[in-house]
């Protein structure tokens, strides 16, 4: 039998055995317990904490970014692309 081998103990608790030979018991209650908690904190996800969002900002309602920092950024980043290309050998 392996290290992670599950088994059934006499009264019907679930027994994983750790790579120490330590023995974890889960009761059937700490099984509900963790899925009624998962299921909770699902029903509501909030759209700020997305997986595939990196940066997002709660703004108030009618609050918009101005669009100049979309202008600077723009020329930060040309600026930026235009002084690595002009260290490139052979250029025009």
């Amino acid at each position: 039998m392996s290290t992670h081998a599950q088994s059934e103990s006499q009264s019907g608790a679930p027994q994983i055995t750790t790579k120490t030979g330590r023995i974890v018991r889960v009761t059937e209650e700490q099984l509900a317990e963790a899925v009624a908690a998962k299921t909770a904190a699902s029903a509501f996800p909030d759209p700020a904490r997305r997986k595939d969002v990196l940066f997002r900002v709660r703004r108030d309602e009618g609050h918009e970014i101005s669009s100049w920092w979309m202008v600077g950024a723009f020329v930060l980043t040309s600026g930026i692309v235009i002084a690595l290309l002009s260290g490139v050998p052979g250029g025009a």
